[in-house]
């Protein structure tokens, strides 16, 4: 019997060639799905949000979930951060003095008992805490931030200010109290991923969450229903296509 001749290194070559281009093809989409399937589950957790969202409202007479924070030069104001999570990290606003017992809409999200304050060193709520949360690579007077969940205690913020800066009240009066009406539900968002204030005051925080090169955040809407990777332009941009900041 005559012997089979084997593969030549040129054979070879070509082979491992054709199989280094394959997975230079399918990797792109690969993480391009992984993207997105994180972006979804952000998504899902804010339409979660928003059932406990509508339950507080119906409670407090149209009034979204606040909680006041002191301020740096005297004073207090709600802190759009503090509507839900856990006791975050930054040393201001009241972030890491107010933990979960505060927290107004922790009560409507989770099932479980909230602990008190005196106890949230070790508590987490996971229901605030996006997958894709990255936290930005420059906020300001803090430069790198890993992740806002530690930062501030969610990955989710409030709409109580628009880009312009934190005393141009949106849905939240500067003292605090009831939504004001709104001209476009569907459209003005309510709570948000973090990254939909990248450009406050004309800034750039750099919080690519979503994968590729532009900035993007998954928005819950005043009617109580979420959106995914919706592209946040450069600048004091208030108002695009897909949502707006004002009533």
């Amino acid at each position: 019997m005559r012997a089979r001749p084997g593969f030549t290194l040129i054979e070879l070559l070509v082979v491992i060639a054709i199989i280094v281009v394959l997975i230079s093809i399918l990797l792109p989409g690969l993480a391009g799905a992984r993207a997105n399937a994180k972006a979804t589950a952000c998504a899902a957790k804010l339409q979660q949000l928003g059932i406990g969202l509508g339950l507080y409202e119906n409670d407090f007479d149209n009034t979204l979930p606040q909680a006041k924070g002191p301020l740096p030069k005297g004073g207090e104001s709600v802190i759009g951060a503090l509507f839900g999570g856990k006791k975050g990290q930054l040393p201001a606003y009241g972030i890491n003095t107010i933990g979960a017992e505060r927290r107004p809409l922790n009560r409507y999200v989770t099932s479980r008992v909230v602990p008190p304050d005196a106890d949230d060193e070790t508590v987490q709520m996971p229901e605030f805490q996006s997958p894709v949360d990255q936290g930005a690579r420059d906020v300001p007077f803090l430069g790198r931030v890993e992740s806002y969940y530690e930062l501030v205690g969610s990955s989710y913020t409030l709409n109580d200010h628009s880009l312009t800066g934190e005393e141009d009240a949106t849905l939240v009066p500067l003292g605090g109290g009831k939504k004001p009406f709104l001209t476009q539900p569907s459209k003005t968002w309510a709570v948000g991923s973090h990254p939909i204030y990248n450009y406050q005051q004309g800034g750039d925080r750099g919080s690519l969450w979503y994968g590729g090169n532009r900035v993007e955040a998954n928005l819950l809407f005043c009617d109580l229903h979420a959106k995914a990777r919706l592209n946040v332009p450069p600048g004091v941009v208030n108002t695009t296509p897909d949502y707006t900041f004002l009533p």
